[in-house]
């Protein structure tokens, strides 16, 4: 089956900035990678095994394995953990703090890149602001130059300030306080 020469997905369908930051992010995602200690290495290659299918598979038939062996099911092998099956529960108890731990620590890493995402979308958010702000004011001045009839817009005004991040955070926290 052929793409169409017009169907969307072609690289040039993009522009360029876009290419350009598509690589710096997967850069700077190898980069974050590059820095994680060999404990955050350990600790998401853990937490990747255990999320996976085979994790469970490999569980299924240890513990099947266990359960089937204990219950006596298997002739001529002697049940050494027998119901209610102590030994398995206390390794499912042990396995489970370990494993908890682990996702703990790879969720912290996640919580810190999601921080930094956040950070820089805030950052990318403001300049646009500030950018879209300036092109408003560019644009009255533009359109009072030229004596170009303009409507009424009541928010004009508004719209031609700037937005103070730390107003909104305060009028944020205001806010959800007389909402408790």
């Amino acid at each position: 089956m052929t793409k169409h020469p017009d169907a969307p997905g072609r690289q040039e369908d993009l522009a360029g900035i876009v290419h350009r930051n598509i690589h710096a992010l997967v850069e700077e995602r190898r980069r974050s990678d590059a820095q994680m200690s060999r404990q955050q290495r350990i600790a998401a290659g853990i937490t990747r095994f255990t999320g996976s299918m085979t994790f469970v598979y490999l569980h299924a038939v240890l513990f099947g394995g266990w359960i089937i062996v204990n219950l006596g099911w298997i002739p001529g092998v002697k049940p050494f953990d027998p119901f209610p099956f102590v030994m398995l529960a206390m390794w499912a108890s042990v396995e489970a703090i370990f494993l908890s731990t682990f996702v703990l620590i790879s969720q912290n890493r996640m919580s810190e890149l999601a921080d930094r995402r956040a950070d820089l979308d805030l950052q990318v958010s403001l300049l646009a602001e500030h950018e879209i702000t300036r092109l408003i004011h560019l644009v009255d001045a533009l359109s009072r130059h030229l004596g170009a009839k303009q409507g009424s817009d009541e928010h004009l005004e508004e719209l031609k300030r700037d937005v103070a991040p730390e107003k909104v955070l305060q009028e944020m926290d205001k806010a959800q306080h007389e909402e408790k």
